[in-house]
C-alpha cells in the first residue's frame, strides 16, 4: 500500500478523535463552562448535524477543486476548527468551533475515500479504503481513550491542542506524499450534480443510513446496558469500549478484503451477522463473559460494512465520485441520528434497555431488505470506477 494511504489514515485519526473524544470530556467541559451534562451532550448533536448538513455543501464547494488541493483545505478547516475549540471562551463559541470542525468531515471521507481508492490497483479499491478508514478506527482504540485521560489531566483544551498538532502533521503529510496527479485533475460539477438524479444512487445511501441506524440504535446505549443490565463497574465499562473499537478494527480490515471479492455477498452476510449478532445481546448481556463475547463480533461484523458501503455507492455513482461519496458520510451521520432516536424511543415507552438490540436487530434486516433489492438483476457486480 502507498504511503500517501497511510497518511489519509493519520487524517481520518485526527478527525474521528476530535470527534468521538468529546464523550469522555462532557463532565469536565460541562464544569468548566458552567453547563449541564445534557446541554454538553448538544456538542456531539451539533457535530453530528454539521458533518450531515455540511457534507454536500463542501462536496460542492470543492467540486471544481482538484482533489489534492480540495484534500489540504478541508484539513486546513479542520486545523482551524480544533484552534478554535481549544481557545473557546464560552459554550457558544465551542459549539461553533465543534461545527466548523465537522464542515470537513463528510467531504475529507469522501474525496479521500476516492483518492485512497485511486492510488491501487482495480481489485485492492475496498482494501485501501479500508485502510483509510482504520484511522477513524484506532481513533475509537486509541485516539479517545487517550484524549479523555489527557483531557482529565491536563484540561479538556489540552486534548484539542494536540488534536489540532496532528492535523498539522496530517496537513503536511497530505502536501508532501499525495500524488501530484490528483492535483492535476479537476471535477465535473454538471456531472455531479446530475447524478443525484439516480434512483439506484438514492437506494444505496439509504441502505447506508439503515446500516448506520442499526448500529447507533446499539451502540449509543451499549454504556448503560452494559452498567444496568451487566452490572459492570464503570471501569470495566471503559475497557468493554476499547474491546469494542479492537473489534471495529478487525471488521474493517476484514470487510475490506471480503468486499474486493464480492460486493453484495458482503454487504448481504455482514447485514444478516449484525441482525443475529444484535439480537443475541439481548440475552447475552445478563452475563458478562457472553456479553463481552457478543459485543466483540457485533462490532466486527458492523465495521466490516463500512469500506463495502463506501465502495457501494460509487458502483452506482460513477459518474460523479466525490460528491457521492461524500454524500455516503452524511447519510453515516443521519443514521446515526436515528438510530439514537429508535434505541431511546424503545426505552421511553419503557420496553427496557434489553428490547434495544432487537431494535438494532430490526434495523439490521431492512438494510439487508435494501442490498438484496439494489443488487437484484446485477449478479455481475461491475468493479466500481474509482480514478
Amino acid at each position: 500500500m502507498p504511503t500517501s494511504l497511510l497518511v489519509l489514515a493519520l487524517s481520518a485519526f485526527a478527525i474521528g478523535t476530535t470527534e468521538f473524544v468529546i464523550m469522555g470530556l462532557l463532565p469536565d467541559v460541562a464544569a468548566d463552562l458552567g453547563v449541564s451534562i445534557p446541554g454538553a451532550g448538544w456538542l456531539v448533536s451539533g457535530y453530528a448535524f454539521g458533518v450531515a448538513f455540511g457534507a454536500p455543501i463542501m462536496a460542492l464547494l470543492t467540486a471544481r477543486l482538484p482533489r489534492k488541493r480540495a484534500l489540504l483545505m478541508l484539513m486546513g478547516i479542520f486545523i482551524v476548527g480544533n484552534f478554535l475549540c481549544a481557545v473557546a471562551a464560552n459554550y457558544g463559541l465551542l459549539m461553533l468551533a465543534r461545527v466548523i470542525t465537522a464542515l470537513c468531515h463528510g467531504a475529507f471521507f469522501g474525496i479521500g475515500s476516492v483518492v485512497a481508492a485511486s492510488l491501487v490497483p482495480a481489485n485492492r479499491k475496498a482494501s485501501a479504503v479500508a485502510l483509510m478508514f482504520t484511522g477513524l478506527t484506532l481513533a475509537n482504540v486509541l485516539g479517545v481513550p487517550l484524549g479523555t485521560a489527557l483531557g482529565q489531566a491536563a484540561g479538556w483544551r489540552s486534548t484539542f491542542w494536540v488534536v489540532t498538532v496532528i492535523g498539522v502533521v496530517a496537513l503536511i503529510g497530505l502536501w508532501r506524499v499525495l500524488p501530484a496527479a490528483h492535483d492535476e485533475e479537476a471535477v465535473d460539477m454538471r456531472k455531479e450534480i446530475g447524478a443525484l438524479g439516480s434512483g439506484s444512487l438514492w437506494l444505496a445511501l439509504s441502505t447506508t443510513v439503515l446500516f448506520s441506524a442499526a448500529v447507533f440504535a446499539l451502540f449509543t446505549y451499549v454504556a448503560p446496558m452494559l452498567g444496568e443490565v451487566t452490572g459492570m463497574t464503570p471501569r470495566g465499562i471503559t475497557w468493554s469500549l476499547v474491546l469494542i473499537g479492537v473489534g471495529l478494527t478487525v471488521g474493517n480490515v476484514i470487510g475490506g478484503r471480503l468486499a474486493d471479492w464480492r460486493l453484495g455477498a458482503t454487504l448481504a452476510g455482514v447485514f444478516a451477522a449484525m441482525a443475529v449478532v444484535s439480537a443475541l445481546f439481548s440475552w447475552t448481556s445478563q452475563a458478562l463473559l457472553p456479553a463481552e463475547i457478543t459485543l466483540f463480533f457485533w462490532a466486527a461484523a458492523s465495521f466490516a460494512a463500512v469500506p463495502a458501503l463506501q465502495v457501494n455507492v460509487v458502483r452506482v455513482g460513477q459518474s460523479a465520485p466525490n460528491l457521492v461519496a461524500t454524500l455516503n458520510i452524511g447519510a453515516f451521520n443521519v443514521g446515526n441520528a436515528i438510530g439514537a432516536w429508535v434505541g431511546g424511543s424503545v426505552i421511553d415507552h419503557g420496553l427496557g434497555l434489553t428490547r434495544v438490540p432487537l431494535a438494532a436487530a430490526l434495523l439490521a434486516l431492512l438494510a439487508l431488505a435494501a442490498v438484496l433489492i439494489g443488487f437484484s438483476g446485477n449478479r455481475t457486480q461491475p468493479q466500481p470506477v474509482l480514478e
